[in-house]
């Protein structure tokens, strides 16, 4: 399967709820519900495990429904925020600080293109 990476730039395709909707595994969904809701302190049900990624206009977990950087990339039409010409926003750089390994990801792409 080709990477897919999100407009923030963490990468989809590495995403166990990712993964276990790819795999349809209602092991692995109810094994990251478990987790995330360890993680998170807030209650994850296997079902909710469903998810085609970030750039995909189909099934999104949780937050991502809602993720001003997601709602901002589709509306721009960027294949991810590196392609953006306003890149790296405050909305980008602010969420970076907490997902420092996104930002590094959006910047080898950035020097790559």
């Amino acid at each position: 399967m080709a990477e897919m990476v999100a407009y923030c730039g963490k990468v989809c395709t590495e995403c166990p709820g990712f993964i276990a909707t790819k795999q349809d595994d209602n092991s692995k969904r109810k094994e990251v519900a478990e987790q995330w809701s360890k993680h998170y302190n807030m209650p994850v049900k296997p079902e909710d495990i469903n998810c085609d990624g970030c750039i995909s206009p189909g099934r999104h977990i949780g937050y991502c429904n809602v993720c001003e950087i997601r709602k901002c990339g589709t509306g721009k039409a960027v294949e991810n925020c590196a392609y953006c010409d306003e890149y790296a926003c405050e909305k980008l750089t602010k969420f970076h600080t907490m997902a420092p390994h996104a930002g590094k990801k959006l910047e080898k792409i950035k020097k790559g293109r």
